[in-house]
C-alpha cells in the first residue's frame, strides 16, 4: 500500500521550492522551512500532532519529501522540561531522535528547535542577503526597529541551536504582532498561521530591507569608497587570459593540504567591489553569517599587486601571502581551540580575490567550489548592505571559530560519503566524443573526476558531456589537436571551468589503411598530424598546467598493438603509432620529476562503438583479412589468446587501473588491452 503525501506536506514542498528558487531569498542549502499539522498515528489510529521541516543538508530549491524530518510535535516541545542548559544544549540534537515519527525521515538539522519551539503552525528561516546585511550592521537592532516598527524584533547573535529557539520562541510571544525577526549576524525568521501567509511574511521582510538599504543608499557615496584605477577590471579577453595563466598557481597553493578543484567568476559584483578602495579593509573582517564562513573560511586571500603586473610578480606575491595565510589561520585556530576541538581541518584559503581579474574559489568537487564563490558573491551583497545603512560588523572571531569547529559541524562531515577514487581530478580527453574516448570519458566522471570532453565535431563532444551531467561535472570543448591554438584554448577552457587539469588522455585518432605503394605523402601526414603531432601538442600545453600546478598527474596516451606489432598495409597507422609509444617513455623520463606519470595503453581490434571503424577502417581492414565487416570483431576475437572482443569499456577499464590510485609508483609502462595478441607482447 502506498502513502499519499500528506497535504501539507505537498504545501510546504511547493513552498519551499519558490523560496528557494530566488537567489534574493536565500543562498543554495541555506535556511530551512517548516510546516505543522495533524495526521493519524498507524499503530493507535489517533490524531497526532507532527512537524515537517527540512533536514539536515537539504537545499530548499530541490527539497524532496525524504529530505524533510517528521518528528511528534508534543515530544519535541517537551524537551524544553528537560533542558540542561545552553552549555549542554548540543545534547539536544541527539534527543530529536527520539521525537521522530516513525522512521523520522531526513536528519533533522540545528534548526530543528527554533521551527518546532515557535508556537506557529508554519517557520520558514532564510539567508537573504538584505536581511543578514542588517544582521550584520553594526547597530543592527535600531535599524531593524527602524525599518520594520514593530512588525520585526531583534534577536542579538546566538550560535543556532535549542537555545536560540528558546529565545525566538519568547520573543514571538512578547510580541504578538509581530511577523517574523531578524537574527544578529544571522539571518531571519518568519511565522504564519498558514504556509501562504508565512511565505508573505518572510517576503516583506526581505524586500521591506531591500527598500531601505535602497532608499539610505539614494544620493550617497559608494558604500565600498572611490573606484582606483588601478584596479579597474581588465578587458574581457585580457582579464580571462590572465585568470587562466594564474589558475594552475593559485589551485596548487589550495591543494597544499588536500586536492581541490577550482571555480573562476568575473561578475560584476565582485570586479565592482575589488575596484573599490574599501575592498581590503572589508575582505579583512571576513564573512560574517555561520551559512557563508563554512563554505568561504573566515576571510579570504586577497592578491594585492595590480592587474597587469608582470606575471612572475603576481606569482610571486600569491605564493607569499599564500604562506602568510596559512600562518594566520593556523593562528586562528590555536588561539581559539579547546582540548576536544576537532583537529585543523587544512589552512589553505577557499576564495582568493584578485582585483581586475575576479575571484577563485575552491573546494572538494566543482559544485562546492562554484557554492563557495557564491556564497562570497553573497557576501559582498551583505557587506554592502551594512555600509549603506551603517556599517559591517560581523561576529566575533572567536564565535565563527564556535562554528566552524562545532563538534555537531564536525560530524555532519564525518556523515558524509567516502569520495570516489577520482574525486578532486580534472580529466582532459581527446578524441571524446565518441568510441574509446567516450567511453573513458563516462568511466572517469563516474569515478568522480571533472570531464573535459574534448573532440574535433563540437556536437559529440557536447553529447558525451550531457551523457555525464551538467557543467559541474563535464564540459565539451572543440578542438583539433593538430592545431595547436586549438590545443591551447581546450587547456585554457579546462583550467577556466575547474581550476586545472590532473589527467589527460591522448586519445584522439583516425585510420588510413593502405599498402606502401598506395599511402600518400597525404595519408602519412595527416595520420602523423593527429596521432603523433596531436598527441605531442596536447601533452605539452597540460604539461604547462601540470608543472605549474605542482599536484603531480598523469598523462595517458591511448596509442595501439601496431605500435609494436607489424601488420600489413599499415605503415602510416603502425609508425604513427610507434611514435606515440615512444613519447610515453621519453615523457616518462622527462616528467617524473614533477610527480607526473606517463603511461600508455595498447588496445586491439576496437570495433564494436569506434568511430575509427565506423569512419572506413573497418572495411578496409575487413578487406585485408578476407572476412565481412559485420564479423570483423569475431575475427580478431579468434586472433587472440583469450579469444574475446575486446570493447571500448575495456580500455576505459586500463585507464582508470592506471589514474585511480592503486598503481601510484608507474610510470613508463605501456598495458596491452588486446585479448592476448603473442605476437605484441612486450619484451
Amino acid at each position: 500500500m502506498t502513502e499519499q503525501t500528506h497535504p501539507e506536506v505537498a504545501a510546504l514542498l511547493e513552498r519551499s521550492h519558490r523560496l528557494g528558487a530566488d537567489p534574493r531569498n536565500t543562498n543554495y542549502a541555506g535556511g530551512n522551512a517548516s510546516a505543522k499539522g495533524e495526521a493519524t498515528d498507524p499503530v493507535t489510529g489517533e490524531p497526532v500532532e507532527l512537524m515537517w521541516v527540512k533536514g539536515s543538508g537539504g537545499d530548499l530549491g530541490t527539497l524532496t519529501e525524504a529530505g524533510l524530518a517528521v518528528l511528534r510535535l508534543d515530544r519535541l516541545r517537551a524537551l524544553a522540561g528537560v533542558y540542561p542548559g545552553v552549555d549542554r544544549e548540543d545534547e539536544m540534537v541527539a534527543a530529536f531522535d527520539y521525537c521522530a515519527h516513525g522512521k523520522g525521515g531526513a536528519a533533522p538539522s540545528i534548526d530543528t528547535a527554533m521551527h518546532g519551539l515557535v508556537e506557529a503552525a508554519h517557520v520558514d528561516h532564510l539567508h537573504p542577503d538584505s536581511g543578514i546585511a542588517l544582521a550584520c550592521a553594526a547597530d543592527g537592532e535600531r535599524l531593524t526597529a527602524e525599518c520594520f516598527g514593530g512588525r520585526v524584533a531583534w534577536v542579538p547573535w546566538r550560535r543556532p541551536g535549542f537555545q536560540l529557539g528558546l529565545d525566538i520562541a519568547a520573543i514571538k510571544r512578547a510580541n504578538p504582532g509581530a511577523i517574523g525577526v531578524i537574527l544578529g549576524g544571522h539571518g531571519i525568521t518568519a511565522w504564519g498561521d498558514t504556509g501562504d501567509a508565512c511565505e508573505r511574511n518572510a517576503l516583506e521582510i526581505i524586500r521591506t530591507a531591500e527598500e531601505f538599504i535602497a532608499r539610505r543608499g539614494e544620493g550617497r557615496p559608494h558604500p565600498f569608497g572611490a573606484e582606483v584605477a588601478a584596479l579597474a577590471p581588465l578587458p574581457v579577453a585580457e582579464r580571462h587570459a590572465r585568470a587562466a595563466a594564474l589558475l594552475p598557481v593559485v589551485r596548487g597553493l589550495a591543494s597544499t593540504d588536500r586536492p581541490q578543484v577550482g571555480h573562476y567568476t568575473d561578475n560584476d559584483a565582485v570586479l565592482d567591489f575589488l575596484s573599490r578602495e574599501g575592498h581590503p579593509r572589508l575582505a579583512a573582517l571576513g564573512t560574517s553569517c555561520p551559512d557563508h564562513f563554512l563554505r568561504t573560511k573566515v576571510r579570504p586571500l586577497v592578491l594585492d599587486t595590480a592587474p597587469d603586473a608582470p606575471l612572475e610578480e603576481a606569482v610571486a606575491r600569491l605564493r607569499e601571502l599564500h604562506t602568510g595565510y596559512r600562518e594566520d589561520y593556523r593562528a586562528y585556530y590555536e588561539g581559539h581551540a579547546a582540548p576536544d576541538s576537532p583537529a585543523m581541518r587544512g589552512a589553505d584559503p577557499a576564495i582568493v580575490l584578485v582585483p581586475g581579474v575576479g575571484m577563485f574559489s575552491f573546494g572538494p568537487d566543482k559544485q562546492t567550489a562554484r557554492v563557495a564563490g557564491e556564497f562570497y558573491v553573497n557576501a559582498i551583497n551583505v557587506m554592502h548592505g551594512a555600509e549603506t545603512v551603517s556599517s559591517y560588523a560581523p561576529i566575533p572571531e572567536s564565535e565563527k571559530f564556535r562554528i566552524e569547529y562545532w563538534a555537531l559541524e564536525e560530524a555532519k562531515l564525518q556523515r558524509r560519503p567516502k569520495p570516489k577514487a577520482l574525486a578532486s581530478r580534472v580529466a582532459l580527453v581527446t578524441g571524446g566524443g565518441s568510441g574509446i574516448g567516450r567511453a573513458v570519458a563516462l568511466r572517469l566522471a563516474a569515478e568522480g573526476a571533472c570531464v573535459v570532453v574534448a573532440d574535433r565535431d563540437a556536437g559529440r563532444a557536447a553529447g558525451v558531456a550531457a551523457e555525464i551531467g551538467g557543467a559541474d561535472a563535464a564540459i565539451a570543448v572543440a578542438a583539433d589537436v593538430t592545431d595547436a591554438g586549438q590545443v591551447a584554448g581546450a587547456v585554457r577552457a579546462a583550467v577556466l571551468a575547474f581550476g586545472g587539469v590532473d589527467l589527460v588522455v591522448n586519445n584522439a585518432g583516425l585510420s588510413i589503411s593502405k599498402p606502401l605503394l598506395e599511402t600518400t605523402d597525404a595519408d602519412w601526414d595527416v595520420q602523423h598530424g593527429v596521432m603523433a603531432r596531436g598527441s605531442f601538442l596536447v601533452s605539452r600545453e597540460t604539461a604547462r598546467v601540470l608543472i605549474e600546478q605542482g599536484m603531480g598527474g598523469d598523462i595517458v596516451y591511448i596509442s595501439s598493438k601496431n605500435g609494436v606489432f607489424a601488420g600489413p598495409n599499415n605503415v602510416a597507422y603502425g609508425a604513427a603509432k610507434a611514435d606515440q609509444a615512444h613519447q610515453v617513455r621519453l615523457l616518462a623520463a622527462e616528467l617524473g620529476g614533477h610527480g607526473v606519470r606517463v603511461n600508455g595503453i595498447n588496445p586491439d581490434g576496437v570495433v564494436r562503438g569506434s568511430g575509427i571503424f565506423a569512419g572506413g577502417w573497418g572495411a578496409r581492414r575487413a578487406a585485408v583479412y578476407g572476412v565481412p565487416e559485420e564479423e570483423l570483431g569475431a575475427f580478431y576475437a579468434q586472433r587472440t589468446l583469450l579469444k574475446r572482443e575486446v570493447l571500448p569499456d575495456h580500455v576505459a577499464n586500463a585507464v582508470y587501473a592506471l589514474t585511480g590510485g592503486e598503481l601510484s609508483h608507474t610510470t613508463g609502462l605501456h598495458i596491452p588491452v588486446d585479448a592476448g595478441v603473442a605476437a605484441a607482447f612486450l619484451r
